[in-house]
C-alpha cells in the first residue's frame, strides 16, 4: 500500500508516519520510486502498537523507541513482549528486557523494605502467581500497605487475598480477550488498550458497586 493508505488504515497522520520513519520506530517501506515506498500490513499492525504505546499508555517517543527495539527481539515469546508493552518489565535503554534472573533491577525500582515487601512475597505465594523479580507492581503494592500502616490502619497480605482473587479473575478475562488476535503485535496492541483503557472504568465500576451496597446497607429507602 502507498503511505495514503498506511495512514488510512492505521489512523496515523502522514507527517507523523514519516517522523516514525526517520526517527527508527517504524521500519522503511519497500522502494518503488525515487522518493515513493510500499508499505504491508506489518507496518499497519506496527504503527497501531505504537499509537497504543503514545496515545494510550502515555509513553514518550523515546520510551517508545526503547519497548519497540525489545519487542523485535522478543516476538516470538508473548508472555514477555506483554511484560514490555505493559511496563510490567522494565526496559533498558540499550532496548534489552533485564535477565530473568533477578540480576537486573528495574531502574529506580528497588525491592520494597520491610514487612511489606515481605506481604507482597506472601501474597503472591499464597495465590501461586509467578512474577519476576522485584517487578515494579509489587512494589505498589508494598508502598501502599506501607502508608496504610504508617497512617495507623492494620492491614496486611491477608487483607487483600479477597482482592488478589478477583484481580486473578479479571487478569484471565484480559488474557482470554487476546486469544483472536494471532499475531503478536496485535496481541500487545490489544493488551495495551484492554488494560489501559479499562484501568479508569474498572474503577468506576468499584464506586457505582459501592454506592449501590451502602444503599442497600446503610440507606433509609
Amino acid at each position: 500500500m502507498r503511505i495514503s493508505e498506511l495512514s488510512r488504515r492505521s489512523g496515523v497522520s502522514i507527517p507523523t508516519i514519516k517522523y516514525y520513519l526517520r526517527d527508527g520506530l517504524l521500519p522503511a517501506g519497500r522502494p518503488t520510486a525515487a522518493n515513493q515506498a510500499e508499505y504491508d500490513e506489518d507496518h499497519v499492525r506496527r504503527l497501531r502498537l505504537i499509537r497504543s504505546l503514545i496515545g494510550v499508555r502515555g509513553l514518550s517517543v523515546s520510551a517508545t523507541k526503547d519497548v519497540l527495539a525489545a519487542v523485535d527481539e522478543q516476538q516470538g515469546d508473548v508472555h514477555l513482549l506483554l511484560g514490555l508493552v505493559l511496563g510490567a518489565l522494565p526496559v533498558e535503554r540499550s532496548g534489552r528486557p533485564p535477565r530473568r534472573d533477578g540480576a537486573a533491577e528495574p531502574a529506580g525500582a528497588g525491592a520494597a523494605a520491610g514487612d511489606a515487601a515481605e506481604d507482597v512475597a506472601a501474597l503472591t505465594t499464597e495465590m501461586g502467581w509467578k512474577t519476576s523479580p522485584n517487578p515494579p507492581a509489587a512494589q505498589v503494592v508494598a508502598e501502599t500497605l506501607e502508608t496504610m500502616r504508617a497512617l495507623g490502619v492494620d492491614y496486611d497480605w491477608r487483607s487483600l487475598v479477597p482482592y488478589a482473587e478477583l484481580a486473578d479473575r479479571a487478569a484471565r478475562l484480559d488474557l482470554d480477550q487476546l486469544r483472536d488476535a494471532g499475531d503478536p503485535l496485535q496481541q500487545a496492541e490489544r493488551a495495551v488498550l484492554l488494560t489501559v483503557l479499562l484501568e479508569p472504568a474498572l474503577l468506576a465500576l468499584r464506586r457505582l458497586a459501592q454506592e449501590h451496597h451502602s444503599a442497600l446497607r446503610f440507606g433509609n429507602g
